[in-house]
């Protein structure tokens, strides 16, 4: 059973159906209504605008005319070219196009069975969290008999034309479609998380490695049931839709419908010179100007290629503007490439995708307000809802993607389509559980760009360990919701920070209450001990206080660690002491290395340290060879860290 489905309009399309089939008449929408203020906000269209049902435009309508991904469309008179392209990538997948059209085959005209068409259609979209159902009738805008927004070369075809009005209505009218990008479309249809690659920042045309690696994120993206799609970035308006040598378009996004590792035979080993290639199809939805260069259709290495071998190898084409192109003319000519990764299913039972809605509040209790800007307004900043997560391994490739609840349907009343959001990013200590209060020893490990766009992401390798998120508009005092999605291959147990400061209990009086806060950030551990000169030291750390205790990562073979460990505790007396242990990590069993005892003082100096190890038995232990570097921050406030 898949997630619920939310009714936009509370509107139920089979109740409607089966009233309009009973009437016999044909639908029409009373909360979209084919007037004015349907297409636009506050202007007028020049024309007279029609609205026609597809029987009255053409003879034999048809939801789908045979493959949906067969036919170019068309942005027409006042179609929105994201749209188009949009479009041209949901019809890659058929896992994406059939649930965002449901029941294709029901909605789709019967000339057998005319007394059954009621001139009602649904469609779905994901739409801030929630996969939502909207409910339009067939009547679509046109001018002089033509469809004013997009359409099929397919002159019968209407999935998309009907698509696009079912969005226009859930966003407040056609105008609202204005200014959404590709990726805003494609998320809205599919539910799949984007990621934007900077081709050029990432220089995949020089670095090898990066280039391979990049090839295997999109190999498994596509496998997975992603959609991806690329464009050349245009310097000025004048450039747009302009050829390049090699017959790309320039401000033109090109969908990608197939992506393979060719490993080639021995006769192909000597003609290529190499044995295995690595290829990307692409399409234009346009349908025309296609890739001229290596690969392409007049290419000699097409023409190398026998039919036989084209399909042997995979290399086929099965739609006009289709064609191949290897991995290092693809790094080369393009600049932008999206990839929308399909996040809808757990794999294996394993989560990839943990998300959680949220929203900016004003209080007139600062510990309650979560509002409070961007990291400019240092003051407030950290008022804003904080949420943590744990990378359970070094080296795992974390999306994090904030994006603000739409306002469009706002927009009558003057209210702004997006306010400027953002978020920081920070390496917290191994066993946080409260809110932060003061970045004193937090590691600054990423930050969005701050801009008015629905969604803003990071994609960045993380280290293993704890992270907070906290995400912000750009002015602080302002209140709307957001949702926050991260997506890791491995789980990353995503759970909002609520609580400032551990809750005082019956358990408390008894044992007293808590009164000291302590941060500890231990740097690094040198000059270890090494009984022989070829023995291997894997040192690592063991933070304790009291009862509780918190252990590093290994590091291998290396007496001179950096570790960077933070730890958190809170405690009852400064008697209390917090030892730092450095153990080696053998097979059989581990060894000690040493100690430090630490009082952590509120009073003690802030500053960086560095103290030599001792045996087991408090401050006055006898010294072992090596050292610490570490820095202790302590409070009697129990909100300051």
């Amino acid at each position: 059973m898949g997630p619920p489905l939310k009714l936009f309009k509370n509107q139920k399309y089979q109740e409607l159906k089966q009233e309009c089939i009973k009437d016999s008449r044909l639908f029409c929408d009373p909360t979209f209504l084919p007037e004015n203020d349907s297409l636009f906000y506050n202007r007028l269209l020049p024309g007279k605008v029609v609205w026609k049902r597809p029987q009255d435009i053409c003879d034999d309508p048809h939801l789908i005319v045979g493959n949906i991904s067969n036919h170019q469309l068309t942005q027409g008179r006042l179609g929105h070219k994201p749209m188009v392209s949009a479009f041209s990538c949901l019809a890659v997948q058929e896992s994406h196009w059939t649930k965002t059209i449901p029941n294709h085959k029901e909605q789709e005209w019967d000339p057998q069975k005319t007394e059954k068409y009621a001139g009602i259609f649904h469609f779905r979209f994901w739409h801030f969290g929630e996969w939502t159902e909207v409910v339009i009738d067939d009547l679509l805008p046109t001018i002089n008999g033509d469809l004013v927004f997009s359409f099929s070369t397919s002159m019968n075809e209407f999935w998309n034309a009907l698509l696009e009005k079912a969005y226009a209505k859930l966003l407040g009218c056609y105008e609202a479609l204005d200014g959404l990008t590709i990726t805003d479309i494609i998320v809205d249809f599919t539910g799949t998380l984007a990621e934007t690659v900077d081709m050029q920042k990432g220089r995949y045309t020089e670095l090898v490695e990066e280039k391979y690696k990049l090839f295997g994120e999109l190999y498994k993206t596509f496998t997975k049931g992603g959609l991806i799609c690329c464009s050349i970035e245009s310097p000025n308006q004048e450039e747009q839709e302009v050829e390049t040598d090699w017959g790309l378009l320039k401000g033109h996004t090109y969908t990608m419908t197939d992506i393979r590792k060719i490993r080639l035979g021995e006769r192909l080993v000597e003609v290529f010179s190499a044995e295995k290639v690595y290829m990307v199809r692409l399409r234009n939805p346009l349908g025309r100007q296609e890739w001229s260069g290596p690969w392409s259709e007049i290419s000699e290495e097409w023409q190398q290629l026998t039919a036989s071998d084209r399909k042997n190898l995979g290399l086929v084409m099965s739609d006009d503007g289709e064609f191949w192109m290897s991995l290092e003319d693809f790094c080369r000519n393009f600049h932008k490439l999206n990839v929308c990764r399909n996040v809808n299913n757990p794999i294996f039972g394993r989560k990839e995708l943990e998300s959680v809605l949220g929203c900016w509040t004003v209080d007139d209790d600062p510990l309650m307000n979560r509002s409070g800007g961007c990291y400019n307004n240092r003051d407030t900043f950290l008022q804003n809802p904080q949420y943590i997560f744990t990378v359970p391994e070094d080296g795992h490739k974390v999306i994090m993607s904030l994006q603000q609840k739409d306002l469009r349907t706002y927009r009558r009343m003057g209210r702004p389509d997006n306010y400027i959001i953002g978020f920081e990013l920070f390496k917290v200590e191994m066993n946080r559980k409260f809110r932060l209060h003061h970045l004193y020893i937090q590691e600054r490990a990423g930050t969005s760009t701050y801009i008015d766009t629905r969604t803003v992401f990071l994609s960045k390798y993380l280290k293993k360990g704890n992270y907070v998120l906290v995400p912000t508009m750009f002015q602080h005092g302002r209140t709307s919701e957001f949702l926050l999605r991260i997506f890791s291959e491995v789980p990353v147990q995503l759970r909002e920070l609520t609580l400032d400061m551990p809750k005082m209990s019956c358990w408390n009086l008894a044992r007293g209450y808590l009164k000291v806060v302590t941060q500890i950030t231990v740097h690094s551990a040198e000059d270890l001990e090494k009984k022989y000169a070829n023995e291997t030291v894997n040192p690592y750390l063991v933070i304790k206080c009291g009862k509780e205790e918190v252990r590093s990562p290994v590091q291998k073979n290396t007496v001179h660690a950096i570790f960077d460990t933070q730890a958190i505790f809170y405690r009852r007396t400064t008697d209390i002491p917090i030892i730092v242990q450095v153990w080696n990590s053998r097979k059989f069993c581990d060894q000690f290395l040493g100690q430090v005892t630490l009082d952590a003082d509120p009073s003690d100096c802030r500053d960086l340290k560095s103290l030599y190890l001792r045996k087991k038995g408090g401050p006055t232990a006898k010294v072992k060879q090596g050292h610490i570097s570490f820095k202790v921050i302590s409070s009697d406030d129990l909100t300051e860290l």
